[in-house]
């Protein structure tokens, strides 16, 4: 892809500032509620739900083993699941979690669809499963068999992405899941790791280990398929010798369809993706960028440098999360000349 603008700088921009505190293990995963609330999931067991206005941590509960994955249901409620095979939702005005359901194995992904009203989890157990949000009991809707272990899923409108091992694909149509609307292969040679769907629900970016994006389209038509491509990206040549970073993480913006990635590198790259054009690159952090977020209006980032070992144990810096005010210069489209 073609670059433009924003130099990686070696400290903080003034637009910029660190959630203190911060978690005592990986972080997992992070979601933001309309453009105030940051909730963060970790592997130190807890999920801790911060105010972005006042830079504060609000609340915070527990998990009996490393969560991977959380989000919001509304402001006052969440979902979280992890390592304990529980899937909990969590109410902040009364402090109350509960355990709405189990996998047979580690819950790796809870993703809520507020058009459906409906909490659909995916787990190790190669299984993904539907939670009923019009009863506060959250029934069980169904339980539906996948090819590999669950590692990734993204929902639009009344369409469900699963990324799986093996690099299978799963489309299903939310009003009818006994069989998936498409079964696909990652157009990527490596392990899938994250899918997201664009704003327009007409597709999804899914990144993989080998620091490569593929961006796909549902529409299964020969014109949209050839409309498909991928791309490489967090590669870092030194002497001569090109170093791969996994692309751990990605973020959509709502109003204007770019995305930004976060690799193993510890850089953050905003893409074009109709375009093909890389509009920015921020600062270096730390350690590997483990999760990105923005906020429903697009003007806040939520970057969280925290290492995902992808060069095995050793020692690496904390755990941060840092709040970026987003300028719109950095995730506009640029305006190709004809």
């Amino acid at each position: 892809m073609a670059t433009a603008g924003g130099a990686a700088g070696a400290t903080a921009p003034q637009s910029e500032y660190e959630l203190i505190p911060s978690t005592s293990d990986g972080i997992s995963a992070m979601n933001i509620f309309e453009n105030r609330l940051l909730l963060v999931s970790s592997w130190d067991t807890n999920v801790r739900l911060y105010d972005l206005t006042s830079r504060s941590l609000k609340t915070y509960y527990q998990h009996k083993a490393a969560v991977l994955d959380s989000c919001f249901l509304d402001r006052s409620n969440y979902f979280s699941g992890g390592l304990d095979k529980q899937i909990k939702l969590y109410e902040a005005n009364t402090a109350v979690e509960r355990t709405i359901g189990t996998h047979e194995n580690p819950v790796k992904c809870v993703e809520y669809n507020s058009l459906r009203n409906v909490l659909i989890s995916g787990s190790w157990d190669a299984t993904i499963k539907l939670w009923d949000g019009r009863s506060k009991s959250f029934q069980p809707i169904g339980t539906y068999n996948q090819p590999e272990r669950v590692y990734t899923m993204s929902t639009v409108n009344e369409t469900l992405v699963v990324g799986t091992a093996g690099r299978s694909v799963h489309i299903y149509d939310l009003r009818n899941m006994s069989e998936p609307q498409q079964r696909r292969e990652s157009s990527l040679k490596n392990q899938t790791r994250c899918i997201r769907c664009f704003p327009d629900g007409a597709g999804y970016a899914l990144s993989s280990i080998e620091g490569r994006v593929a961006i796909e389209y549902f529409d299964p038509s020969p014109d949209s398929q050839a409309r498909k491509y991928a791309f490489k990206c967090h590669r870092i040549n030194v002497n001569g010798v090109d170093t791969i970073y996994p692309v751990n993480t990605m973020a959509f913006h709502q109003r204007f369809g770019t995305f930004v990635t976060g690799g193993g590198d510890g850089i953050v790259n905003v893409w074009d993706g109709q375009h093909k054009k890389r509009l920015y690159q921020y600062r270096k952090y730390p350690t590997s960028i483990a999760a990105l977020a923005f906020s429903q209006d697009g003007s806040t980032l939520a970057i969280a440098s925290s290492y995902t070992f992808e060069e095995g144990e050793r020692d690496h810096p904390l755990d941060q999360i840092f709040i970026r005010s987003v300028q719109e210069s950095e995730v506009m489209p640029k305006t190709i000349p004809k």
